[in-house]
């Protein structure tokens, strides 16, 4: 894993722990031309996956985690995010499988952020 995937990792880690109560327990993050595409496996807590399994309570977490997390970056682009690409933040795409507890999220930057 480069330094630059690390120190992206934690960064990414990092906010969705302070959101969440948890941060995923693996991520693997690779850079293409001006996109950041992180998957991450153990993203949900105890109390989500007991919700889960209500009727209902799937897509509610799903939206939660899907929804806030884009809102929060909307708001404020996490400290150090851009500075370790070397490029502006434009936007981000999320998704979760809830079943799974897989997430994928591409970070979408202005400039080329490979190398």
């Amino acid at each position: 894993m480069s330094r630059k995937e690390h120190a992206f990792n934690d960064v990414v880690r990092k906010i969705r722990k302070e959101m969440f109560g948890k941060g995923p327990e693996r991520i693997r993050t690779v850079f293409i031309e001006n996109m950041a595409i992180s998957t991450m496996h153990g993203n949900l807590t105890a109390t989500e996956k007991f919700i889960a399994q209500s009727p209902g309570g799937e897509d509610l977490i799903h939206k939660a985690r899907t929804k806030m997390i884009q809102e929060e970056y909307k708001k404020k682009v996490p400290d150090g995010l851009e500075e370790i690409v070397g490029s502006k933040f434009i936007r981000l795409f999320s998704d979760i499988d809830i079943k799974d507890d897989v997430a994928v999220s591409v970070f979408y930057f202005e400039d080329n952020i490979e190398g």
